[in-house]
């Protein structure tokens, strides 16, 4: 396996098709993997030590889901491409990918995984992490959210971005089908464009703070993640402030098709702070000054299905 090799096999992650809906479950489980290899030199993990911290990556985010979600990490632990991943039991034995995708059964088989030795090998490489936890982040999660994920992952983001940096100086991104990683980029003029048609104001709770003229901690925010498609235009943006923008992200915050505000039944505060965000429930959402350009149905349903997490 060659570099161009392993981020080609990244790049074409095969997804599971939940009812349409994201499937980042493989991705953070790779996450996770590169976690432990950053710090301990090895990948290998036995299922009893992913199932909690990847299940609970899972949880945090990915799509919302019913029922139990404590073994959400069997699926990628089983279906995770062989060319990355070997997978056996507690005698060795190797586990197929038909395997039932079942936690008791994995706890009781006493599975272990860890990347393949040639992937591991070229994943020493800073510069090669680097790119793998790029082109991770980019092709299946949004920006305000890539910090908290390598944070829980035990990704040091910031020392990555500087080898990837490196990376790119060096011209060493591409793979042979011809895909190129770049730093997400938005349309030119997007982000002024959306904080001008809210009048640089947080579109949920009001706040317009500025700091010498310029606004602070007022962001453009996709509704439909550019990762997923979103078209960087204000019928696909709010103008959100920093919590806002990260808790809609999350899915703590989410609307309805009539603009109105919703909070997830799952959120849950002890403090005044935290109750204010809470209050948002119901509340009408700012429109922009044209209202022509107010958030599209499609993407407020599509923000519902894949991001929301509803209780």
């Amino acid at each position: 396996m060659t570099r161009d090799e392993l981020l080609s096999a990244l790049a074409g992650l095969r997804k599971a098709n939940i009812g349409g809906r994201r499937a980042p479950h493989k991705p953070l489980l790779l996450l996770w993997l590169l976690g432990r290899l950053a710090a301990h030199g090895s990948s290998h993990a036995a299922y009893l030590d992913a199932e909690e911290p990847v299940s609970r990556l899972i949880n945090e985010y990915g799509p919302p889901r019913k029922g139990s979600a404590r073994d959400r990490a069997a699926m990628p632990f089983v279906h995770l491409e062989r060319e990355l991943w070997d997978i056996t039991d507690a005698d060795g034995r190797p586990i197929t990918p038909d395997l039932r995708e079942s936690g008791p059964l994995l706890r009781q088989l006493g599975a272990v995984g860890r990347l393949r030795p040639e992937a591991e090998r070229l994943l020493s490489d800073a510069g090669t992490m680097a790119v793998a936890v790029r082109l991770l982040l980019e092709q299946h999660f949004t920006g305000s959210l890539e910090a908290a994920i390598c944070e829980q992952a035990g990704l040091d983001l910031r020392g990555l971005e500087v080898s990837l940096l490196e990376s790119a100086l060096s011209g060493a991104l591409a793979d042979p089908r011809g895909y190129r990683l770049r730093p997400r980029t938005r349309r030119s003029g997007f982000a002024e464009e959306v904080l001008a048609a809210y009048g640089h104001a947080c579109s949920m709770c009001g706040y317009d703070g500025a700091l010498r003229g310029y606004p602070a901690g007022i962001e453009a925010a996709h509704v439909r993640w550019h990762s997923q498609n979103g078209p960087d235009e204000v019928s696909n943006a709010l103008a959100l402030c920093a919590l806002h923008h990260r808790l809609f992200d999350l899915g703590a915050l989410g609307l309805t098709e009539d603009r109105t505000i919703r909070v997830s039944g799952l959120y849950a505060s002890a403090g005044p702070a935290g109750a204010a965000v809470a209050a948002l429930d119901g509340v009408r959402l700012s429109l922009p000054r044209h209202r022509g350009k107010a958030v599209a149905t499609p993407h407020i349903a599509w923000h519902d299905r894949q991001v929301f997490k509803s209780a």
